[in-house]
């Protein structure tokens, strides 16, 4: 797990399968940004990798479900 203090909440990094293009960055994004308590989402198709920073620590299962909404995989925490 990696997180990291930040004045606007707890930052989380989640790896995701699938991703191959700033379409699939977008798509992603907007699904995650949608949970209650997230602040900034940050989805790079290259790493694969996901950051989320949100007022509060984030219930995994929803970020998943949000990623499969979107048509991707959550791996896990990175």
């Amino acid at each position: 797990m990696s997180s990291q203090a930040t004045t606007a909440g707890a930052t989380t990094v989640y790896q995701v399968t699938g991703m191959t293009c700033g379409h699939c960055e977008a798509a992603i994004a907007e699904e995650v940004s949608a949970i209650p308590g997230v602040t900034s989402v940050k989805a790079v198709a290259s790493t694969g990798r996901v950051t989320v920073v949100a007022t509060a620590p984030l219930d995994d299962e929803a970020v998943r479900a949000a990623v499969d909404e979107a048509g991707y995989e959550l791996v896990g925490r990175v």
